[in-house]
């Protein structure tokens, strides 16, 4: 597996987190970013379970372009 590395939250310095990247055989989004506190989960909860091999991630809003970016070059390969 190669994974196409498209950028991190500029404001979260040496911590390296969140980060985007896309995995160039499959154009899946990788997407490392901060775990859910209880409320958000709670939330989440109501719309269905989430599954053991699943979780959920909170990416800031500011990262918006970095998405996009991603999901362009999915979207071309």
């Amino acid at each position: 597996m190669e994974l196409r590395f498209i950028g991190k939250d500029e404001k979260s310095g040496d911590h390296g987190s969140p980060t985007i990247w896309v995995d160039e055989e499959t154009s899946d989004l990788i997407i490392q970013g901060w775990k859910i506190d209880e409320a958000t989960e709670t939330a989440v909860l109501s719309d269905g379970a989430i599954p053991d091999h699943e979780t959920v991630v909170r990416v800031p809003a500011r990262m918006a372009k970095v998405l996009k970016e991603a999901l362009d070059v999915a979207e071309l390969d």
